[in-house]
């Protein structure tokens, strides 16, 4: 999404209710998004290097016939033995209308085998509805996630924005309802600091919070690739160094934060050219 979208909203209050069992992901739990068509062998060599356990593979809703295939089946054969899961991710903000898309999206991810859950990056924010009918464009989406949820047995997951607790569909939380469709979610947290007065950790509040109270999981993002419309937002200047700090800062001080589920680096192809 636009970094300065992103950049613009301030944090709403959040629930402060009880974590449902959950207890912080260890120190070091990293996942990580995967958009090209890069070969299998790097891909994993790097995971490991860089103790990625998860990682969202970008998939086509034409990878039956497309020829991506025998890539991700190359994929899944070298990270299998080494504990590493795939999660089909795939998104478009033109599913919020056409639901009929993503389903069929979902049921070819399926189809493969190759994948232990689905990763989905909607952002209805980037419609023309989310202007002019902001409340129907809302409802649509969590209509979405209610469809993908029940259409197969693999957890569902959404990346989200920081700032979704600000909005309401009458007495009811947006940010809530989406946390209660999906599994988990991965916040588009993109700032260059992981600790401090608008970091990684500081917008992510609001949703660590609300997934203490519903008990579910809360992904914090990182981004590696320039912006240069919020260099704030991206580690790409700072660098590989500076990225391991920020992120070692945001496990250290999320140890009794219940529904931290670790950090997703966005993405493979900017993070492996990240200078150090």
């Amino acid at each position: 999404m636009s970094a300065i979208l992103m950049a613009a909203f301030a944090l709403p209050g959040a629930s402060s209710a009880g974590s449902a069992g959950l207890t912080a992901a260890p120190a070091g739990t990293r996942a990580m998004w995967l958009w090209g068509a890069d070969p299998a062998i790097d891909v994993v060599d790097w995971a490991v290097a860089k103790g990625v356990s998860e990682i969202f593979v970008y998939v086509a809703p034409a990878v039956l016939t497309n020829g991506d295939l025998a890539r991700l089946q190359d994929l899944k054969e070298r990270v299998t033995p080494l504990g590493i899961k795939l999660r089909a991710l795939g998104g478009d903000p033109d599913w919020v209308t056409d639901q009929a898309a993503a389903l069929a999206w979902q049921r070819a991810v399926v189809s493969t085998g190759l994948f232990s859950g689905i990763h989905v990056d909607v952002e209805p924010y980037a419609t023309d509805g989310w202007t002019t009918d902001q409340r129907g464009t809302q409802t649509a989406f969590l209509a979405l996630l209610d469809k993908m949820r029940t259409a197969s047995s693999l957890p569902l997951e959404a990346d989200v924005p920081f700032w979704y607790g600000q909005y309401k569909l009458g007495r009811k939380n947006f940010a809530d309802e989406v946390l209660r469709r999906v599994n988990a979610v991965t916040v588009m947290s993109y700032r260059d600091t992981g600790t401090g007065t608008n970091s990684m950790l500081d917008i992510s509040q609001d949703w660590l919070a609300r997934g203490r109270a519903l008990g579910k999981r809360v992904r914090l993002g990182a981004e590696t690739g320039p912006l240069t419309d919020c260099t704030y937002c991206t580690f790409a200047e700072e660098g590989a160094t500076r990225l391991d700090e920020e992120l070692s800062k945001v496990d250290a001080a999320t140890r009794s934060t219940a529904a931290f589920g670790g950090i997703a680096v966005h993405h493979y192809a900017a993070w492996r050219t990240l200078p150090s």
